[in-house]
């Protein structure tokens, strides 16, 4: 294993689906490095390409989906170019994942100590009675009041919050050193939602893992990332901290999406919400993903994708109009 910083580092990642009507491409060429400990948050609306970079670090996309090119670096080698059974050790026990739907995620005619324990067996060398006592402690660790019961009941006799904590408890099994996240909140109410997000960073602090939260709600990252990557139309438009997105956002996708976001300190403030379509990834504009829905416009943004700027030391922004700014400023 080569030595490194990063737990993982994503470089120049090209995903794309070969469909009957085209090639999609679903993820264009991002690239972040993830360290140990740390919480990455990536957020978009639907089809901007959240999900498929998290499928496409543990390579478990659709029959049509495959890594065109760039590299997927875990301390420092590159698991793209893993075999299947290479990949296999490494999903569970070096990366797991939790799905966004907990319901379909767990067999229905399974219960949920059999599906635990498989997963404990699967990928370490526990006896039966030794793979029981894992899954007794972790549910413990999750949250789960009366596990013993727990473990012999089905999905769905679990609430919904219930079976996201057993998904979290079946990605723990083998003490990964990275954990995937994708949307785990969805489906839950407000209540339950913060308990995920709040039992999430107490386990992060006691097993030290790194997390890449996967979302559609820039609520739901707010408190919990150490970087958030906002994505659209498979490509990173702006990182930066929390405090770099949400107070001084530098690119005009992110600017939307906070303006449809109610504020509390503001009630009665109109919501804005982004105008026009999301993307038709099998005809990608020439310029700028973002350039058909955005107000700003300029002539160049329909010809050239433009650069990540450098907002500031822990900012970035591929936009045309802080190019402008700049230029703009230098003139003056």
């Amino acid at each position: 294993m080569v030595d490194s910083k990063y737990v993982l580092e994503v470089k120049d990642l090209h995903t794309s689906f070969f469909t009957d009507a085209g090639e999609v491409k679903a993820v264009n060429g991002i690239t972040f490095n993830l360290e140990p400990g740390k919480t990455l948050g990536i957020v978009g609306e639907s089809g901007s390409g959240k999900s498929v970079t998290a499928y496409s670090i543990m390579q478990i996309l659709a029959q049509t989906g495959r890594i065109t090119s760039g590299e997927v670096l875990y301390k420092g080698e590159d698991i793209t170019k893993y075999s299947e059974r290479e990949m296999q050790k490494f999903r569970g026990s070096k990366c797991s994942i939790i799905f966004q739907d907990p319901m379909t995620s767990l067999n229905p005619v399974f219960t949920v100590g059999y599906q635990l324990e498989e997963a404990i067996r699967l990928h370490t060398n526990k006896s039966k009675s030794e793979a029981r006592e894992r899954a007794i402690e972790l549910l413990k660790l999750v949250g789960v009041n009366d596990p013993e019961k727990r473990l012999k009941q089905y999905p769905h006799e679990h609430s919904g919050g219930m079976r996201q904590r057993d998904m979290i408890a079946m990605a723990l099994a083998c003490e990964p050193d990275i954990l995937i996240a994708d949307e785990p909140t969805t489906a839950l109410d407000v209540t339950i939602q913060a308990q995920i997000l709040e039992l999430m960073q107490d386990l992060q602090k006691k097993l030290g893992m790194a997390i890449i939260m996967v979302t559609h709600d820039l609520g739901v990252i707010a408190s919990m990332c150490d970087e958030i990557l906002v994505m659209y139309g498979g490509r990173v438009c702006e990182r930066g901290t929390a405090d770099d997105i949400f107070y001084s956002p530098a690119h005009e996708y992110t600017k939307g999406l906070l303006r449809s976001i109610p504020r509390t300190d503001n009630m009665n403030e109109k919501l804005v919400p982004i105008g026009g379509t999301p993307i038709n990834l099998l005809n990608m504009p020439e310029g700028c993903a973002f350039c058909p829905r955005c107000d700003e416009a300029m002539k160049i943004c329909l010809k050239e994708v433009p650069d990540e700027l450098r907002i500031s030391d822990s900012h970035l922004a591929s936009c045309w109009m802080n190019v402008k700014k700049l230029y703009e400023s230098k003139e003056a």
